[in-house]
């Protein structure tokens, strides 16, 4: 069966106000969209409810990030449960802000992922490597070093609630995106990997979505490739434009 094309929008912290975010909302209302893609965007946790209230029902919201307890004093932070318990349906665990600003490790993202399937939520989990480590010739390696500890954590069944997100940490935000080509190999690697260490079965179902600089102008290119399953959408989602990277596969 082939996989269902999925688009997400990463609001991150932005806009800064609760009008601009059902601005964006009303974008999306009266677009005429692809009903053959998932769609999901994720604003900041402040604006998940009353964006999805106000949002069409073919468009769904996720948090951009949650802890991996249930309850309890950890001031600040969210848990999968409660993001259950809102009807929330998705969260986005390990960016590479995340990686990098806040020092989240891949036992981190582990953690985060068990507790977030165990509470029945579907997780984006974002790997990728930084311009260094791609100039080395480590892509591959970095990418199965950030799956490891997650693939322990998980049962082989419980892949069908995962998007893989791989994202170039020296793609996001700098206006470079990686060509067809580099995205198709780094998302095959994937795939071979997920295909020796989990099952095929797994490696062929699991869709694999690419975020770095995607826009209107590089979406089709990129959507044509074989294991690019969709987008994660930074800057562009923010914008009327990403309506087209909705409809990249539309001819």
């Amino acid at each position: 069966m082939p996989r269902q094309f999925f688009v997400g929008g990463n609001f991150k912290m932005n806009p800064a106000t609760r009008d601009a975010k059902v601005a964006l909302a009303k974008t999306l209302n009266d677009a005429t969209l692809d009903d053959s893609v998932e769609v999901v965007i994720a604003p900041p946790s402040i604006y998940l409810i009353p964006l999805q209230e106000v949002l069409r029902k073919d468009v769904k919201v996720s948090a951009q990030n949650c802890y991996f307890k249930t309850s309890g004093a950890f001031t600040g932070e969210i848990s999968p449960s409660m993001l259950a318990d809102s009807r929330i349906p998705y969260v986005i665990l390990g960016h590479s802000e995340r990686r990098t600003l806040f020092h989240e490790t891949s036992v981190d993202v582990a953690q985060k992922t068990r507790a977030a399937i165990d509470a029945g939520l579907s997780v984006i989990l974002c790997v990728g490597e930084t311009l260094a480590q791609r100039e080395a010739g480590e892509t591959a390696k970095v990418v199965q070093e950030q799956l490891d500890p997650v693939i322990a954590a998980l049962k082989p069944q419980e892949w069908s609630k995962i998007v893989i997100a791989y994202e170039p940490v020296w793609a996001i935000g700098t206006g470079k995106v990686a060509t067809s080509a580099q995205a198709q190999e780094a998302h095959a690697d994937i795939r071979t990997y997920l295909s020796s260490n989990v099952s095929s079965e797994v490696a062929e179902s699991t869709r694999i979505i690419y975020g770095g600089s995607v826009t209107a102008s590089n979406c089709k290119e990129l959507s044509q490739q074989p294991d690019v399953d969709g987008f994660l959408v930074g800057g562009a989602s923010l914008k009327p434009e990403f309506v087209n990277i909705i409809n990249a596969k539309q001819a």
